[in-house]
């Protein structure tokens, strides 16, 4: 999800809703909604997780998160998408389906693994160590994505998938409106100084769309981020993770994604430890 957090009520609606996106301030101190004016996906992305959750504090409103399938049952996402104080899993995860609620394979979450560090952003402060691992019941036949060596320099093309918002207009969170098909943006790498100060940095990437009015929201936190390798594959650069400047809509502002490559040490050793 984003990370702006007004009321805690507010802050679980948000969270239930925020998939994957990077760049609306309308969240939990660090959510992000649903891809706004992506387009529906022009390719199958079988490392593509979709992770059903509730609001804590209003059980009746359902939402999702997004998730990069990066072992055969390991699944890389946004700790503030496992965040107990924030929402309840509903048990399963959907992985490789371009659609929200079909499709793919379905299996169960044996256990979370939040990064010790994490720490909910407040208001206009960003999310920290907002990177979390989630350990399936039984491996997946599905092709993992490669975590990148590095996030590339500014300016690298990149793209973002989520099953967001595709509108930020409606200030209702229960008015939202979300795609049922995966949506996808081309994004490119930004520099410390595109996101608001203090929000980017070595383990936070600033996100730039590269089509206007176009940004990651509600429902996308926890999705990936992706570049293309040397050889033309996909690699995983990114976790969304919130807005990268306070008190903008998704559609206006940048995306803040924690990044992949910072935690690859973090990752490896917590996978192995809780295999």
């Amino acid at each position: 999800m984003f990370s702006l957090k007004p009321s805690r009520r507010t802050v679980a609606r948000t969270t239930a809703v925020a998939l994957a996106g990077a760049a609306c301030a309308a969240m939990m101190s660090g959510s992000a909604e649903a891809v706004v004016n992506g387009k529906d996906a022009t390719q199958r992305y079988p490392f593509m997780v979709s992770i059903p959750v509730t609001g804590v504090d209003d059980p009746t409103f359902k939402g999702v998160c997004g998730g990069s399938l990066i072992g055969s049952k390991w699944v890389l996402t946004a700790a503030h998408c496992v965040d107990p104080t924030l929402v309840t899993l509903d048990g399963t995860v959907r992985i490789g389906s371009g659609w929200k609620k079909s499709g793919g394979t379905v299996r169960s979450i044996a256990k979370t693994v939040s990064h010790p560090g994490y720490k909910n952003g407040e208001n206009v402060v960003a999310n920290r160590d907002d990177i979390a691992l989630i350990r399936l019941n039984r491996p997946v036949s599905e092709k993992p994505v490669r975590i990148a060596d590095k996030p590339g320099r500014p300016g690298t093309p990149t793209r973002i998938l989520g099953f967001g918002r595709i509108e930020d207009t409606a200030s209702d969170p229960a008015e939202a409106v979300f795609p049922d098909r995966l949506q996808e943006l081309e994004t490119r790498r930004g520099a410390v100084s595109e996101c608001a100060p203090g929000y980017a940095n070595s383990t936070r990437l600033c996100t730039i769309s590269r089509v206007p009015k176009a940004m990651a929201c509600h429902g996308d936190s926890g999705g990936p981020q992706i570049r293309r390798d040397r050889k033309g594959r996909w690699e995983l650069i990114g976790v969304t993770s919130g807005p990268g400047a306070p008190g903008v809509r998704c559609s206006e502002g940048p995306g803040l994604y924690t990044s992949a490559p910072a935690y690859a040490g973090w990752i490896r050793k917590a996978m192995s430890r809780n295999g």
